[in-house]
This record gives structure tokens, sequence and C-alpha cells, in this order.
């Protein structure tokens, strides 16, 4: 079901709990409100549509994936770069790494770790801030 876009800073200013597998059909809205916004829009995290929970869903080099309690394990290569987000207004100025390793849970809740680098790193490091309550 795609959903409303939350746009309450102190909302979104929460931690994220950790997600369980009763939050599977959150990662299902999850994907199709990313879809739904998908020509301005890369990545999402569960708080942008109201869930308070440690899921993100984003475009992996045309595929879409989604993290359940995504934690960064390592990061490398720091950068500045200018973003947006659909919850908030305005491009604002972010510190982010190259390369960084995450250690996530799938849909089956097994852990697995993954490294990614670029844009993709970049969208992850995005979406982990919104599980922190991090605004960029």
């Amino acid at each position: 079901m795609v959903r409303e876009i939350m746009h309450d800073e102190a909302f979104l200013a929460q931690k994220a709990e950790p997600a369980t597998t009763e939050d599977l059909p959150v990662a299902q809205d999850l994907l199709d409100t990313l879809a739904a916004h998908k020509d301005g829009c890369v990545g999402m995290a569960a708080n942008m549509i109201g869930v308070n929970k440690r899921i993100i869903a984003f475009d992996s080099e045309g595929d879409y994936m989604v993290m359940f309690n995504p934690e960064i394990i390592k990061k490398s290569g720091p950068y500045q770069a200018e973003e947006g987000c659909l919850s908030l207004s305005g491009i604002r100025k972010a510190k982010r790494w190259k390369s960084i390793k995450v250690q996530y849970q799938n849909e089956k809740f097994q852990t697995r770790f993954k490294t990614f680098t670029g844009w993709t790193a970049q969208i992850i490091q995005h979406e982990i801030d919104h599980c922190e309550g991090i605004l960029i």
C-alpha cells in the first residue's frame, strides 16, 4: 500500500526501534511507496511513512532492496555531499563515505553483510541516518 510521506520533524528525529518479523508488511508498504515516488526518490526509511522501525528500502543499481535493522560496520573515503529528502524541504550538506560495509537482516531475518560503494552507498547512509533520527 502506498503510504503518505511523513513531514513531522519531531517524529523523524526519533531513533527507530528494531524491526521484527511482524514488520514484514511495513517493508512492502515501503517498497510500494518508494515505487510511487521513483521519479524523485531513490530510497526510503520506514519513519518516512510513519512507522518508527529500522527498515530501509532503496534502489540498488536498478533493483529495489530492503534491509531490516541495517548498521554500518565499516566505512572509508569521507566526502561532502548535497542531498534532498522527500520528508524535508531543500538541499542539505551531509558527510558521506565512498565505501561502506553494512550488517543487516534480509526478509527471512537472516543476518547478511554486504559492501556498497558510490551512489548506492550514499543512498544507504542517508536512509540509515533516518533510522538513527538524524535529519540531514
